[in-house]
């Protein structure tokens, strides 16, 4: 028997022409491999950042009385804005830890039904200062109608309000300014007196609240509240009662690059201009 390897090659094959006709052969299968291969279907392409705007869009109102929970927020925080205690939000939500709250987080922010909150210790049913508005009105429901078979109609009457006596005795030094400066600033001397500037209830006395340094907060009643910062020391503590006029703390710069007292007014939350109310 031959060896295989002394087989005789086909004449076809011999010669220069057989590299030819092997490389064909090869070049034929090849394309013959690819056109029998299936094509791989390219991958779709999910627009992400377009899926999560529609999703953040989507997203439930916060219903009245409720407050949703944004990046950064404090239960402190939210307490002043919405001008209450924060230990009342603590307790209507049942937050066992308060310095646990999560991002779209629903915080009830109001009493809930047949829950009372702080009462004003005095009436501050005043109309907020103005010029001679005020007194030009006293005078017209003094006055009696023109014809006493129709009652004057008084539509559009001014909401109550409150007066407020000067925290600490100085310059304004800083006004307020919507969006800017919630209060406004008034210099002084390290250890000057700071007093209640109305009748109410101390709701925090710490140094917890960020920019504000040692502070005070006083609920006067369920519209008014009233902050005190940057003292060097504070004279009451949560829960107690103060009078108008009665030193609450003494004047610092903590938290400020001088020796300040920062003053604010909050209605139903809100900063506004305490100078309209000052006496």
């Amino acid at each position: 028997m031959k060896n295989p390897s002394q087989i005789a090659i086909s004449p076809i094959l011999r010669g220069p022409r057989s590299a030819q006709w092997m490389l064909a052969l090869i070049g034929a299968s090849v394309l013959l491999s690819a056109c029998t291969t299936p094509r791989t279907k390219p991958a779709t392409v999910v627009d992400r950042s377009q899926a999560e705007s529609v999703s953040s869009a989507a997203v439930v109102p916060t219903p009245p009385g409720y407050y949703r929970v944004k990046r950064g927020d404090t239960v402190l925080r939210i307490a002043l804005d919405q001008g209450q205690s924060y230990r009342d939000i603590v307790r209507w939500n049942n937050l066992t830890d308060p310095n646990l709250i999560e991002v779209d987080q629903l915080l009830l922010v109001r009493p809930p039904a047949g829950k009372m909150t702080v009462k004003p210790l005095t009436s501050a049913a005043a109309t907020p200062p103005t010029t001679s508005a005020p007194q030009k009105m006293a005078e017209q429901r003094m006055a009696p109608p023109a014809d006493p078979k129709i009652e004057a109609v008084k539509p559009d009457a001014p909401p109550p309000g409150i007066r407020l006596s000067w925290p600490a005795k100085g310059k304004v030094v800083e006004d307020f300014i919507d969006g800017k400066n919630k209060g406004i600033d008034i210099a002084g001397k390290l250890g000057d007196p700071i007093q209640a500037a109305s009748d109410g209830k101390v709701v925090y006395a710490g140094n917890s609240l960020r920019g504000y340094g040692n502070l005070v907060i006083v609920k006067h009643d369920n519209t008014y509240l009233t902050a005190y910062a940057h003292n060097r020391n504070l004279l009451v503590k949560e829960g107690d009662s103060v009078r108008k006029g009665q030193t609450i703390a003494e004047m610092g710069d903590t938290d400020a690059n001088s020796v300040r007292l920062h003053f604010e007014l909050r209605v139903n939350g809100k900063p506004v201009d305490p100078l309209p109310y000052l006496q």
